[in-house]
Parts: C-alpha cells; sequence; structure tokens
C-alpha cells in the first residue's frame, strides 16, 4: 500500500515539475487540444487549397515555418469570412505570400555612431 501511495506522489510530482517548465507532456488534454487544432487547420487549408498550393506551403513551412503559419492564419480567415471563391492556386498562393512579406517587411538600418577622438592629424605639427 505505502509503494502505491509513493508511486503516486511520485507521479503527480512529476507532472507538477513538467507543467512549472511548460512541458507540453504534463497535460494530455493541452496536448489533444493542441491536435484536433491542427487536424482542423489542416481540412480547411485542404479545401481552400489546390495540391500545387499546398505543396508550396509545406515547402515554406520548412524553411520558414513563422512565415507559413502567418499565410495559413490569414487563408483560414479569408476562408471564415468568405473571401475566397473557390480554391487558391500556386499562382494565387504566391500573391497571398507576396501581401504577407510586405507586411511584415523588416526594415534595417546602419547607424555610424563615429566618436570623436583626439587625433594627431588634425594638427599640423612641421
Amino acid at each position: 500500500m505505502a509503494d502505491e501511495e509513493l508511486e503516486a506522489l511520485r507521479q503527480r510530482r512529476l507532472g507538477e515539475i513538467r507543467a512549472e517548465h511548460g512541458d507540453p507532456a504534463a497535460d494530455p488534454s493541452q496536448q489533444e487540444a493542441k491536435q484536433r487544432e491542427a487536424e482542423i487547420r489542416n481540412t480547411i487549408l485542404a479545401q481552400v487549397l489546390d495540391q500545387a498550393a499546398r505543396a508550396r506551403l509545406s515547402n515554406l513551412a520548412l524553411v520558414k515555418p513563422d512565415k507559413a503559419k502567418a499565410v495559413e492564419n490569414y487563408l483560414i480567415q479569408m476562408a471564415r469570412f468568405g473571401q475566397l471563391g473557390g480554391k487558391v492556386s500556386e499562382q494565387g498562393l504566391i500573391e497571398i505570400l507576396e501581401k504577407v512579406s510586405q507586411q511584415t517587411e523588416k526594415k534595417t538600418t546602419v547607424k555610424f555612431n563615429r566618436r570623436k577622438v583626439l587625433d594627431s592629424d588634425e594638427e599640423d605639427d612641421y
């Protein structure tokens, strides 16, 4: 009986530690919810995109997952509001990618901070 109680305490403590550190295996209900959400996303994307567009999107997800996620969210939002008139082709996906890229484009600037230093070249010593 003591061994069973000890094992139950260990399992509970292990679950608490995993939950504290954000381990997804800690809560099976959260993991199931994420799986259901992923399945729903995949079915919506399967209905909205044709095969070539899905292939391009999956290739993009391998290289730039954050951009692919943004495109997926954009497509799902358009599908929910009925803004898509049929399946999106590969060319349509490219146009959507360009729109998303323009919205998330980062502008980099380089600023030189030139410090004034006492330089002997300023003085003419002949």
